[in-house]
């Protein structure tokens, strides 16, 4: 099968991706919050949201569907709004949990789907994320004559670069919540957990 990507722009193409996703961003505080609030496989999940959540914006910019973005700029606002809305819920239950009912394989248990929503929600509330690409990957690939084989090495390369990325920092982040056991300490937690939640909700609505 035909490959037009290159040995350099593949490199290329993962150097810069592995560097966009290590700045701070909504998607790294959302992974970041759900691994000191709940786990690393907590974390584990909202990152695989996300990874996906890339993938969408991914095909539609190689298939170079910039008038297909453009008719879809009010759902992505409505998504964008509904994904905030759920990030500050989650963050004020986060707020309100009491240290005493905070048990880590009870959350575990009941709330991969939120994790993994959390992701999704933060990557599809972004309506300027196909217009990124759209303009990022012709730097690295003639999107006119993109093949199945190069699609598949550009997500695999976001899998590797913005998923690995953001593992480190729920591992990271996990690493940090194991130094606390306390009733206190974990209370302390939640409620930072929380404020970053809604800290993201609230930035995924005021910015521009």
């Amino acid at each position: 099968m035909q490959i037009n990507m290159t040995l350099s722009s593949i490199a290329g193409l993962f150097g810069t991706m592995t560097i966009l996703a290590m700045i701070p961003s909504p998607s790294v505080f959302a992974v970041v919050a759900r691994s000191i609030a709940s786990g690393f496989t907590h974390g584990l999940i909202t990152v695989i949201g996300i990874v996906v959540g890339d993938f969408v914006f991914i095909i539609l910019a190689i298939c170079g569907l910039s008038a297909i973005a453009e008719t879809m700029d009010s759902l992505l606002i409505l998504i964008k709004y509904l994904g905030a809305a759920y990030l500050i819920w989650l963050g004020i239950e986060l707020w309100k949990s009491k240290s005493k009912t905070v048990e880590v394989e009870a959350i575990r248990e009941s709330s991969w789907l939120s994790n993994f929503l959390t992701g999704l929600f933060i990557t599809l509330g972004d309506q300027k994320a196909i217009l990124f690409y759209l303009g990022f990957f012709p730097a690295f690939l003639e999107l006119s004559s993109v093949s199945i084989v190069d699609t598949s090495i550009v997500l695999v390369i976001a899998t590797i670069a913005v998923g690995g990325v953001k593992l480190g920092y729920a591992y990271l982040a996990d690493k940090a919540r194991s130094l606390f056991q306390s009733s206190k300490a974990k209370r302390g937690m939640n409620i930072t957990a929380g404020i970053v939640m809604i800290s993201t909700g609230i930035f995924l609505v005021a910015k521009t």
